[in-house]
């Protein structure tokens, strides 16, 4: 039976069939469906793991007990979970472990645009990459049946348009597998400098191993049609390319794309009188074939920036351009915004409202930083808010300490904020920390995390106490405030600043998404009472707008949090008569 799948769930799919046991991840768009589709197989355990380093490591472990194993994070959590990853390279595994790593091209949900390429040739891993759903299942079962062949980690390399687009795919049943028995192998599996040593030769045979399996594997595949121009290609821009070229062109598509093959790509371009390289992000193709004689045009057509598409490769390879029509009206920009209700909203509004210095974070309130909060200076890496503040605060000293805060989700203090908080309270600058909790996971679609007392599954899980956490860790200032009470919130601000030690304070509300949150009734604007000062505007409501010069609140967004009341003087704001 084939069904329409998202390349995410096609991956899932692929676990499952391959017998996967374990399964640990930490949620990142674009690759946090794999892990939630496969928590749906009950033969699968899956979990979400507090960062990617520690479902890195539960994966090896896994595999080490003898299981096929799964990770999968976004391009960024792999440099998260480097450490292990690098290492996994000179162990090898027992059972295959499989890694799923989602790049994201023209960073539609990432803060840059990192090539994992570089990753999988730095950590002397195999990397293989599927361009739409069904490569995306099978794919994975070969990756598991290539990690136990070779001895080695492989990486999926997935994109945002793969995970997240969909085609069809084909049901097969699951394989079930017994466990590879444990043996005990300190060799293998410890890595201290002197085995660690005797580990290298292994894994750079291991590489011409695979170099020369890719060479004629099914992987590779050749598609000759005009020779005129060969493309050489991997993963969506292969999709790109047959959809912009036809057969006007020929094709060579790289599954594996580390280590890539040499003689399979040197006879492709003696057949055709010019090649293309066509790849997204870095010359990573280009240059292997440059180095190995193989003369191509790649990144001086398309370029290092963003994503490549269809009218792009049709213009740049066969000067063919698309008619269009202009529209010639402007179209006002729709930034994106705070939701209704928003629990960040009210406590971003006092922070700007201070002119504190903020130290920002990765999650939905990075729209702090926008207008008309435009409340954040800086926003780095996942838990980055708290050690760069205790960074800026020893730079500049006390005064600094008294006008600037860090912020960051609860989720992502969990991941990595944790080890900041702990330098603060242990190298002593008076800092202060706010932890926006949420109760979920936000940004990447309501995952479940540590502090929220259930586990991937929705079952009763062990819920961390934030307060008791920062109070452990050698906080002894730790404030609870409601955002929604923004008079409130910005007296406890004041009184933390103001201290003589370290701080935090945690701005407690539910996501105002969560399906559990009761919501008050709509507000309404007196328009009798209202004079169009736009005070209301300041806080950046989606639900506020200015109509014949009086504010209007749209009810169909309007969830009752009544932090707009607090802008009003008038009381032109009201509730239910």
């Amino acid at each position: 039976m084939k069904k329409l799948m998202l390349g995410n769930e096609a991956f899932a799919r692929g676990l499952y069939e391959a017998g996967c046991k374990v399964v640990s991840s930490y949620p990142g768009t674009p690759s946090t469906e794999i892990t939630e589709a496969a928590a749906k197989y009950e033969e699968i355990y899956a979990e979400w793991a507090p960062n990617e380093k520690v479902a890195m490591e539960v994966a090896l472990g896994a595999s080490i007990a003898g299981v096929r194993s799964f990770c999968g994070m976004k391009h960024v959590g792999l440099n998260v979970a480097a450490d292990p990853l690098y290492t996994a390279g000179y162990t090898g595994v027992t059972g295959g472990m499989v890694i799923a790593v989602a790049d994201d091209p023209g960073m539609h949900s990432s803060q840059n645009e990192q090539d994992s390429r570089h990753h999988a040739a730095a950590s002397k891993t195999m990397m293989i990459e599927p361009s739409d759903s069904a490569e995306c299942k099978e794919y994975t079962k070969m990756a598991f049946e290539l990690s136990e062949k070779f001895d080695v980690p492989v990486i999926v390399r997935m994109s945002t348009r793969v995970a997240h687009s969909q085609s069809a795919v084909e049901l097969c049943d699951r394989e079930e597998r017994e466990p590879i028995p444990y043996e005990k192998n300190a060799a293998k599996y410890v890595m201290m400098p002197g085995n660690a040593i005797r580990r290298h030769p292994v894994v750079e045979d291991r590489m011409r191993a695979i170099a020369e399996y890719g060479e004629n594997c099914p992987l590779n595949t050749v598609e000759y049609n005009d020779t005129e121009i060969g493309v050489v290609t991997a993963g969506i821009c292969y999709q790109y390319a047959k959809e912009a070229l036809g057969d006007k062109v020929s094709y060579l598509k790289l599954g594996i794309v580390n280590p890539m093959p040499i003689n399979i790509i040197k006879d492709f371009a003696s057949k055709c009188k010019k090649i293309i390289v066509i790849e997204e992000l870095d010359d990573v193709i280009e240059t292997h074939c440059k180095k190995n004689g193989i003369e191509c045009q790649g990144k001086e057509l398309f370029g290092w920036l963003g994503e490549i598409n269809q009218v792009i490769i049709r213009d740049k390879v066969l000067g063919i351009k698309p008619e269009f029509d202009t529209f010639e009206d402007t179209v006002p920009v729709r930034p994106p915004v705070m939701c209704a209700g928003c629990p960040h909203r009210g406590l971003f509004y006092c922070l700007s409202k201070l002119k504190v210095t903020v130290s920002g974070d990765i999650g939905c309130y990075t729209l702090g930083a926008t207008a008309p909060l435009c409340a954040m200076d800086s926003t780095i890496c996942m838990g980055a808010s708290i050690s760069a503040l205790h960074g800026y605060n020893k730079a500049l000293g006390a005064d600094a300490e008294k006008k600037s805060v860090a912020v960051i989700g609860d989720s992502t203090f969990m991941h990595s904020g944790m080890t900041g908080l702990v330098n603060i309270a242990y190298n002593a600058t008076n800092s202060t920390v706010i932890i926006l909790d949420n109760s979920i996971t936000g940004m990447t679609g309501h995952q479940q995390n540590p502090t929220t007392g259930k586990n991937l599954k929705g079952d009763p899980a062990a819920a961390v106490n934030l307060e008791e956490l920062c109070h452990a860790i050698g906080i002894k200032s730790v404030r609870v405030v409601d955002p929604y009470h923004m008079a409130e919130t910005e007296a406890v601000i004041k009184e933390e600043l103001a201290k003589e030690e370290p701080s935090v304070i945690i701005s407690r509300r539910p996501c105002a998404l969560l399906k559990y949150v009761k919501h008050k009734p709509a507000l309404h604007c007196d328009q009798d009472k209202c004079v169009g000062c736009k005070q209301c505007l300041k806080i950046g409501c989606p639900a506020i707008s200015i109509h014949d010069g009086k504010m209007v609140i749209d009810h169909t967004q309007c969830v009752g949090c009544g932090i707009c009341t607090e802008m009003c003087k008038l009381g032109a704001i009201k509730g239910e008569e």
